[in-house]
């Protein structure tokens, strides 16, 4: 014959109670998953991989410390509730979700000289 070992339980269950030492507590405000990422992000902008590719194909070098900068301003940017924003730099000009802190797109000056920019609310210039 088989000896079974019974193991008890460190808490009794009941039906739709918790166990005695177990607090509730409520969640007062309840974070999207957007602010949660950017929080999580340091509020650092990300690169979309389109914007990497013309990044890289208009051969469009910025350095650390000009990122750190236009991260900072579009975060500026967000708090006054802007959510797409031209930043233009001394040698590209960039479409930016501020709403989501992504880079979109990036295009060099030469060939933002004649563009019509679109559905943006607001215009971050640097040097």
């Amino acid at each position: 014959m088989t000896k079974i070992n019974f193991i008890p339980q460190p808490y009794p269950l009941q039906k739709g109670l918790p166990p005695r030492n177990v607090q509730i507590t409520k969640q007062t405000s309840i974070q999207s998953f957007g602010d949660l990422l950017a929080e999580q992000t340091n509020g650092q902008l990300k690169i979309s991989k389109h914007a990497s590719n013309r990044l890289n194909e208009r051969n469009i070098h910025i350095d650390e410390k000009q990122w750190a900068k236009i991260s900072t301003k579009v975060q500026e940017a967000k708090a006054k509730g802007v959510n797409e924003s031209l930043v233009l730099l001394n040698n590209a000009a960039l479409i930016v979700s501020a709403k989501n802190a992504t880079v979109i797109t990036a295009m060099d000056l030469q060939e933002a000289e004649n563009q019509l920019f679109t559905n943006i609310n607001g215009a971050i210039v640097l040097s």
